[in-house]
């Protein structure tokens, strides 16, 4: 069995996880000051959102150099302590890859921009304008309703970017590129690295001659492109990983809400490894559409032999706690099915304290697709600073040191030791980390499946109504529950609950 089947990956947003150095701005000598929390929590690797030299118009998703440190973040001497450190408290170390897009201050676009013969001129996606001077296609970009395409006066083609027009995409046609690229990765898993979280991957193909629907243009390009040359590609870049020892991992950010369209980014055991499951990132908090969400995920991927990845949060979308319109019940009991599905869970810093979107005051906003409230700074203690030593780069959450991990790690009855209990309830038992999928049935508002390995069966069920529901529980043991009063047979209104059905020698 694979080390990331197993794990509980544990994703930080380093400028809002921890400041080391007083600039406001969280680093890495900051996670490495917390690495001791982190391994506490429960979890098993830590995923870092990119560090790389960037002038953050996209906060490091615009990357000017791919085989170094940010000085906002430190250094690459830091990055190396805090591997060496991670890896000493058996913590995997997962790092944000990029690889669809530069920043337009890279030198190879600065390179490509200079001139049509310049040695990068093809490393980017260049176009003439059509007779009328259109550009090549009807594609929007991320954020906007702009096209993917702007016009460079100076050699008079049009470039294409699929995000801000500072961030030029990359034309993996190019064996040049490719290379370059596969040498990046190189370069960080000699260092150490398990892994990388690969952003926007599915992008890698493009298909320029063709239109998107007028009917889906609203959504941008970035969920619509799904070529078949970008299977090739992932084949090169899983090549890579598979030169190293230590079963090096694959993420893909495939960002098609289809999770059977997802599932071909599996390949044939050849392309990713893992490929996130956005669809619970966009579903209401019912019953039924998590139902359907589990059971066409699982339909999908069987046929592919491919291991599923779930998902509450991240960097890019609202806070499980806010779409729950911050009810704590609800917050722990999606938890709860977070870690209890069959995959590889994904926890957003942050998530353990059953944190919200923080409010973001106009003067304050800074990210260009308003995902400022979602990336404030986590809050470490209850003093006034909440840990941080200068006025952090986003306000915090309201209530910051009431939800602070100083202030919920010692209230036996927070988020904070309920999300921990979960992890170990989850780390402790071979058969909620590996075994099968049976028995998936929603009734009356209740979910509720089986995990079952050799002879034991644990049971989870989970209450979406706000009203208690009889369920038929003969026998069992609880071993979980997010509500403190408790009935055999009854689920209280939000409860979420984890039995052990498995028959005792003698019974």
């Amino acid at each position: 069995m694979t080390w990331w089947r197993d794990a509980v990956v544990y994703q930080i947003y380093p400028r809002s996880f921890r400041d080391s150095n007083g600039d406001g701005i969280g680093d890495l000598n900051g996670v490495r000051e917390e690495l001791a929390y982190v391994a506490w929590l429960g979890v098993d690797a830590l995923w870092l959102s990119p560090i790389y030299p960037s002038p953050m118009r996209d906060f490091g998703y615009d990357v000017a150099d791919y085989v170094g440190v940010d000085p906002v973040f430190g250094t690459l001497n830091d990055f190396d302590d805090l591997v060496r450190e991670a890896h000493d408290l058996g913590l995997r170390v997962i790092l944000d890859w990029v690889p669809n897009h530069t920043s337009s201050d890279h030198p190879w676009f600065v390179d490509s921009r200079a001139s049509r013969v310049s040695a990068h001129r093809d490393w980017y996606v260049w176009r003439g304008a059509e007779p009328d001077g259109s550009p090549a296609n009807n594609w929007v970009r991320a954020w906007s309703d702009q096209p993917v395409w702007t016009w460079d006066g100076d050699t008079e083609q049009y470039y294409l970017h699929c995000f801000l027009p500072s961030q030029p995409d990359l034309n993996w046609e190019n064996v040049k590129v490719r290379e370059a690229m596969h040498e990046t990765l190189r370069f960080w898993l000699d260092r150490g690295v398990d892994g990388f979280r690969m952003d926007v991957v599915h992008l890698l193909g493009k298909d320029l001659a063709a239109d998107d629907p007028e009917e889906l243009r609203a959504l941008s390009h970035v969920p619509l492109n799904d070529v078949p040359a970008t299977h090739g590609y992932l084949r090169e870049i899983r090549a890579v990983l598979d030169e190293y020892e230590g079963d090096r991992v694959a993420i893909g950010e495939v960002f098609l809400l289809d999770p059977r369209r997802v599932a071909n980014y599996y390949g044939e055991g050849d392309e990713l490894h893992l490929s996130f499951n956005f669809a619970p990132l966009y579903i209401a908090w019912r019953a039924d559409a998590w139902f359907e969400v589990i059971e066409t995920t699982y339909s999908s991927l069987e046929a592919k032999g491919a291991w599923p990845t779930w998902v509450l949060s991240n960097h890019d979308n609202a806070r499980i706690a806010t779409r729950l319109g911050g009810d704590p019940r609800r917050t722990r009991a999606a938890l709860v099915l977070l870690l209890t599905l069959r995959g590889t869970p994904f926890l957003f810093a942050g998530e353990e304290l059953g944190l919200e979107d923080a409010v973001i005051p106009p003067d304050r906003v800074v990210d260009p697709g308003g995902r400022d409230g979602c990336r404030a700074p986590l809050p470490w203690n209850t003093a006034g600073d909440h840990g941080w030593p200068a006025e952090p780069w986003l306000p915090f959450v309201e209530r910051a040191g009431a939800v602070s991990v100083e202030a919920q790690r010692g209230d036996a009855d927070s988020m904070l030791q309920f999300a921990r209990r979960t992890l170990a309830l989850r780390r402790s038992s071979a058969t909620m980390r590996r075994g099968e999928m049976a028995n998936v049935r929603c009734a009356d508002d209740v979910l509720a499946f089986d995990r079952v390995l050799g002879d034991q069966r644990l049971r989870v069920l989970v209450n979406f109504a706000d009203e208690e529901r009889a369920v038929p529980l003969a026998q069992g043991e609880l071993l979980l529950s997010n509500c403190v009063r408790r009935s055999h047979g009854v689920l209280q209104p939000g409860e979420a609950a984890v039995y052990d059905l498995t028959p005792r020698a003698g019974a």
